[in-house]
């Protein structure tokens, strides 16, 4: 009969409601589906309506077989880099424009587009000095988002009072308030992250970004309580008025939380929709090659490395999607143990949708090599799990170099980290002691729990750093693949050099 919080993450394929307790055992969940809305603009978009009602659904379900009055704090985590443009109210006036929406790559580009890497030396230059990042002017974040509304859609623009990302779009439907945080709004670069202590947009940055500074929402401290929860939400959610709403964060934190890798240098990898690296560190750095920063921690004068892959575990669903419609992802890597080590010499780079970290190159694409008249589909999806897995390995060098030390062990999250082949071959590509966290497909609900036990200040970040590790370990066996996906990266990289020269003529 423990306290309970109610913990959402809300990710790009939909929303994730869980009660868990403040020790972060998940005790009931729900994973819901969304569809994202594509066309050949480049829009990318969802229903912010459409989350409101599945993660409400799924809350008043939940909550109907426990006593509500033990929920006694909601947390939320999910994607970012997103923008929902709401009225006054808090109410959505347009859709979600996902990270993945690159209609405003013009706008960003005129805002800070130049000769250096894309972007305006003395600009970029304020940009890293205060927050260590920048607004990408290759489109797919916040900057390029709003300014496409303010320029394109302005029947949407005169109706919005605030911009903010889903997840400050749900905790401000649950309390009334619009509000973000330093963690929250990481994807704009308009903090001053040399003092963490500050809690603001920096006035010079948002007068280079362009964007209408009364329109992005007020700050709050990471961690804190926003509000509590207002009448209508409270119905809708089935839980008590006035439940304490934490500040939400995105899900790189509360993957870290989840993971328990909150220590400095403690390393988790994340096999999600995307992939990435991440550790605490004690400093603000940045390595504008290859898109590997630091933003503002957990609430605790610390930094996380920041870094993303734009296909994780998201090709393997491409992947049975293409040659195995409606299979399992269980039957997929059975069928993949059954492969030898190498795939029988097939290659993949898992490049699907670009590349953010360690290249940032948008035109890169998926590259299938090694095919021959033996091939069989066993092969195939070995060599994407492989793929991926060399993938992650080549961002983990480059992490390793940034932090300047070796980074082990490594916690995994993730759906992708339910396979323990996949693990493996997580191992054997980075060559470091890998630990499959506990059910690793809600650990960022799990790190939710941890968020609102600390905001309660049932625990702190200490205390959980000092637990020991929990799930299994999985040791290298043997290096494989790295080299290969360089020289798969070269090979596309060519080619479209190639395409440029010489487009191809039939007939």
């Amino acid at each position: 009969m423990s306290d309970l919080c109610l913990a959402v993450d809300l990710g790009t394929g939909g929303p994730k409601v869980a009660l868990a307790t403040l020790e972060g055992e998940i005790v009931g969940v729900e994973i819901h589906a969304v569809a994202t809305r594509v066309d050949g603009s480049g829009a990318a978009t969802q229903d912010p309506e459409e989350w409101w009602r599945l993660i409400a659904g799924a809350s008043r379900r939940l909550a109907g077989s426990v006593d509500p009055s033990r929920v006694v704090a909601i947390g939320v985590t999910g994607q970012y880099a997103s923008t929902v443009p709401v009225d006054e109210g808090g109410a959505p006036v347009g859709e979600c424009l996902t990270w993945l929406d690159t209609r405003g790559v013009a706008h960003a580009r005129s805002v800070l587009g130049g000769p250096v890497m894309g972007y305006a030396p003395l600009k970029v230059a304020s940009f890293v000095r205060r927050s260590a990042g920048a607004p990408s002017v290759s489109a797919g974040d916040p900057l390029g988002q709003i300014l496409y509304l303010e320029r394109e859609r302005p029947e949407v623009a005169a109706r919005t009072r605030w911009y903010l990302e889903p997840i400050d779009y749900l905790t401000g439907r649950m309390t009334g308030v619009a509000t973000g945080s330093a963690a929250s709004r990481l994807a704009l670069w308009l903090t001053d992250n040399r003092d963490l202590a500050r809690v603001g947009y920096d006035e010079r940055l948002v007068r280079l970004s362009g964007l209408p500074a009364e329109k992005l929402p007020p700050l709050v401290a990471t961690g804190s309580v926003v509000g509590g929860l207002v009448g209508a939400a409270a119905e809708a959610l089935g839980l008590r008025e006035g439940t304490p709403v934490v500040a939400a964060v995105p899900d790189l934190h509360a993957a870290a939380l989840g993971a328990r890798a909150v220590a400095p240098y403690r390393a988790h990898a994340a096999l999600s929709t995307t992939a990435w690296v991440s550790c605490p560190v004690p400093r603000k750095k940045t390595d504008v090659v290859h898109s590997i920063a630091t933003v503002p921690g957990l609430g605790d004068g610390r930094y996380l490395v920041i870094d993303n892959q734009e296909t994780g575990a998201r090709a393997l669903e491409w992947c049975r999607d293409l040659l195995w419609p409606g299979a399992s992802y269980e039957e997929m890597t059975t069928l993949a143990a059954g492969a030898p080590p190498g795939a029988s010499g097939v290659r993949v780079g898992p490049w699907l949708a670009g590349e953010r970290s360690p290249v940032e190159d948008k035109g890169l694409r998926a590259v299938v090599a090694g095919l021959g008249v033996a091939t069989g589909r066993a092969d195939v999806v070995r060599a994407v799990m492989e793929g991926v897995a060399a993938n992650l390995a080549w961002l983990f060098s480059h992490v390793e170099r940034f932090v300047g030390r070796p980074l082990e062990p490594v916690s995994l999250v993730g759906g992708g980290a339910e396979s323990t082949l996949w693990c493996q071959m997580v191992a054997d590509a980075t060559g470091r002691r890998v630990v499959r966290t506990p059910s690793p497909r809600v650990a960022q609900l799990r790190g939710v729990a941890h968020l609102c036990a600390i905001a309660l200040g049932r625990t702190t970040l200490a205390e959980l750093a000092a637990r020991p590790d929990e799930g299994e370990a999985f040791e290298p066996v043997a290096r494989t693949g790295k080299s290969d996906l360089a020289a798969l990266y070269r090979l596309e990289r060519g080619w479209r050099r190639a395409r440029r020269r010489a487009p191809p003529r039939l007939g």
